[in-house]
C-alpha cells in the first residue's frame, strides 16, 4: 500500500434494506462422506525399504501415488514457523506413511537463508534442516520431491531484466542442493523450480527463459555425480500450468533433453470461477467439471500417452475447505471426481496442505469426512448427489423432497439416520437414481425444527464412503440498515439458520458493480463474506471502494435455500 493509499480520507457507505424480499425454497448441493477406509498398502512393505526407486520412471511416480505437500513450512518466508505452521517433526512425518501417502513433496524457499550475492552461498545450518527432513522423510520409505520454490517470484522472476545475474545464482543454488543430496537414496527426487514466472517478457522470452533453468538444472544434477546420474528429475510448465501452449513448451525440452528419468510436473486446483466462487459458480457444474477432465486428458495425451510420467505437484481448491467459500458438498464432489480422473489417466497428485487439512499440532485431519472421500477416491468411486442440504421451513406442514443421486459406477443401498435405518417406502424411494424423503419422515427427523441443521441422515453406496444430507430448518433471512466507510461495512444479519451463496451487485443502469466488474456475481471473501458467529455479513474494502461515487448499487444476497434479500449500497 503506497502512502497516498494510506492517508486517502475513508469515503461513508451504507446499505440500506430495500422492500421486496423474494423467497423461494429449493435445494442445490452435493455430498459429503463419514466413514473410514482401508489407506493403501505401506510403501516400505510394499517397496522394500531400502530406499531404491523403481527401473522406471513411469512405474516410480506410479509408486509416489499418492502424495502429500509440506506446504508453507519450508517454504515460509523468512523462516520455517513464520505462516503458522510449527517446527517440523519426526512425528509428523512418520504420520504421513501412516495415513497412507506414499510420497512427500518438501517445498522449500532457499533465498531467504541464502548470500544476495556471489557465490550465493547458503547458510549451512538450513541445509542441514532440510536434509534432516529429507532424511526422516525417506527413512520412512517415503518418495520425496524437493524444489526450490517461493524464489520462483523474489528473484528468478527477474530473469530478462538480470539474466546472468538470475542465472549465475539458479546454478549455484542447485550446485549447493546437488552436492549436498547427491548420495541419498533414489526415492529423492528432485524439481527444477516451482510455478516459474518471468517479469516483463515477451510468450517467446518466456518460454525460452524456462528451457534455459531447466536445462541447466538437468546439467547441473547430472554433472554432480552419486545417484544424481540417473535421479528422478522434475521439470514444470509455466506458472505450473496445464494449457496445452505451455505442456507443449515442456515437452519439447524432456525430448531435447534425450533422458528417460524425467517427470513433468503441473499443478491443479480447478476452474477458476469455481474455485474462488465468483460468477455465479457456486455449483460444481458441466462446465468446471469440462475443464477437470480436458485437463487431465491433456496431461494424459501429451505426457504420459508418450512416456513421460506427470507429477501434480499441487492440487485443491484457491479456497481452504474450512473457509466456507466453495459450498461444502460442491467441494465434495470437486475432490471425488478429481481423485477419479487421476487414477484413471495415471497422473499421481499431491494434496497442496498448507495447514488447512492436517492439523500439525495433534496430527489429525480437520475434516475427518473429507479425507475419507480423499482416500476412498485413490482406489474407487463415492456416489454423491444433486444436494448436501435440505431446508425445511419453520413453520407449516413438511413436504417430500427429492435429491437428485449421481451414483458415479456405484449402487446406492439404504438411508440411514445414525445407527437406525429409515424404511424404504414408509420413510423414502429411490427410483432412477432420485432420492425421494417424504415428509412423514423428514418432520420426524426434524424434530423441533430448530434453526440451523437439526440432523444429517448418510445415503450409503457400493462401494464408497457414504453421502451425508443435512436437514436443516430455516427461515427467511433478514438484514438490517449499516453504515460504514469504504474500508469496512458490516450489516447485522439474521440468516436464520441458512448459508449464503454468493452475491449479485448492479448499478441502476444495469452494469455490473463491484471489483469483478465482468460479472454481476461478486467473488465470495474477496467482495463480501458471511460471518455466522457475529450475525453479520461483511462488504470489504476491496468491494467498497471499487463502488462509483454518487451510484447507488442494488445487492441482491442469495441464500442456499433458495432465498434471496434485496439492499442498496452507496
Amino acid at each position: 500500500m503506497n502512502d497516498s493509499q494510506q492517508t486517502a480520507r475513508p469515503r461513508s457507505r451504507r446499505l440500506v434494506r430495500t422492500a421486496g424480499l423474494v423467497v423461494a425454497l429449493a435445494t442445490t448441493g452435493s455430498v459429503t462422506c463419514g466413514t473410514a477406509i482401508a489407506a493403501p498398502a505401506d510403501p516400505a512393505q510394499s517397496q522394500g525399504a531400502t530406499g531404491k526407486a523403481p527401473r522406471s520412471a513411469m512405474d516410480a511416480v506410479t509408486q509416489m501415488q499418492p502424495s502429500w505437500n509440506l506446504g508453507n513450512t519450508l517454504d515460509a518466508i523468512p523462516d520455517e514457523t513464520s505462516w503458522g505452521n510449527p517446527l517440523t517433526t519426526k512425528a509428523l512425518i512418520d504420520h504421513i506413511p501412516a495415513e497412507g501417502f506414499r510420497s512427500i513433496r518438501i517445498p522449500v524457499s532457499w533465498y531467504p537463508h541464502q548470500s544476495e550475492t556471489a557465490p550465493y552461498t547458503i547458510d549451512a545450518a538450513y541445509m542441514k534442516r532440510v536434509k534432516q527432513v529429507v532424511d526422516w522423510a525417506l527413512e520412512d520409505g517415503l518418495y520425496v520431491d524437493l524444489n526450490v520454490h517461493h524464489d520462483s517470484w523474489k528473484w528468478v522472476a527477474d530473469i530478462s531484466t538480470n539474466h546472468d545475474g538470475v542465472m549465475a545464482r539458479f546454478n549455484s543454488t542447485w550446485r549447493q542442493i546437488a552436492t549436498t543430496f547427491k548420495n541419498e537414496p533414489s526415492k529423492l527426487l528432485l524439481e527444477s523450480i516451482n510455478e516459474p514466472v518471468f517479469n516483463n517478457a515477451t510468450d517467446a522470452q518466456k518460454t525460452q527463459y524456462l528451457n534455459e533453468l531447466n536445462t541447466s538444472f538437468h546439467s547441473i544434477v547430472r554433472e554432480s555425480g552419486g545417484k544424481n546420474k540417473d535421479r528422478l528429475l522434475i521439470l514444470p510448465t509455466q506458472g505450473g500450468s496445464g494449457t496445452q501452449p505451455l505442456m507443449d513448451d515442456l515437452s519439447k525440452t524432456i525430448n531435447s533433453l534425450h533422458d528417460r528419468n524425467l517427470v513433468a510436473t503441473v499443478h491443479y486446483y480447478s476452474f477458476w470461477p469455481f474455485s474462488v466462487n465468483v460468477a455465479g459458480y457456486t455449483t460444481y457444474t458441466a462446465d468446471t467439471r469440462k475443464d477437470m477432465l480436458d485437463s487431465f486428458a491433456r496431461m494424459r495425451d501429451t505426457f504420459i500417452s508418450k512416456g513421460v510420467p506427470v507429477y501434480l505437484g499441487e492440487y485443491g481448491l484457491l479456497t481452504r475447505p474450512t473457509e466456507g467459500y466453495v459450498e461444502r458438498g460442491e467441494m465434495l464432489k470437486y475432490y471425488e471426481e478429481l481423485g477419479y480422473q487421476a487414477r484413471i489417466s495415471g497422473v499421481t497428485g499431491a494434496l497442496w496442505d498448507d495447514f488447512a487439512f492436517l492439523n500439525r499440532a495433534d496430527l489429525k485431519w480437520r475434516d475427518p469426512e473429507l479425507m475419507n472421500l480423499v482416500k476412498q477416491s485413490w482406489q474407487t468411486r463415492s456416489g454423491t448427489a444433486s444436494t448436501d442440504n435440505l431446508f425445511l421451513p419453520k413453520a407449516g406442514p413438511i413436504k417430500a423432497q427429492t435429491v437428485t443421486l449421481n451414483p458415479n459406477g456405484t449402487k446406492p443401498l439404504t438411508v440411514w439416520h445414525g445407527n437406525t435405518p429409515l424404511r424404504e417406502g414408509p420413510d423414502y424411494t429411490i427410483k432412477d437414481n432420485q432420492l425421494t424423503l417424504t415428509g412423514d419422515a423428514l418432520t420426524r427427523l426434524a424434530g423441533d425444527r430448530h434453526l440451523g441443521v437439526n440432523t444429517t441422515v448418510e445415503v450409503w453406496f457400493s462401494p464408497g464412503v457414504p453421502w451425508q444430507l443435512h436437514v436443516n430448518t430455516s427461515d427467511q433471512p433478514q438484514l438490517s440498515n449499516a453504515a460504514g466507510t469504504d474500508a469496512s461495512l458490516d450489516i447485522p444479519s439474521r440468516f436464520n439458520g441458512d448459508l449464503l451463496a454468493t452475491m449479485e451487485a448492479k448499478y441502476a443502469d444495469g452494469t455490473n458493480a463491484g471489483p469483478a466488474a465482468w460479472t454481476p456475481y461478486q467473488q465470495f471473501g474477496y467482495s463480501f463474506a458471511p460471518k455466522y458467529d457475529a450475525n453479520t455479513t461483511a462488504l470489504t474494502a476491496d468491494f467498497l471502494k471499487a463502488l462509483k461515487d454518487g451510484a447507488p448499487a442494488t445487492l441482491t444476497f442469495h441464500y442456499w435455500s433458495g432465498a434471496t434479500v434485496t439492499g442498496t449500497a452507496s
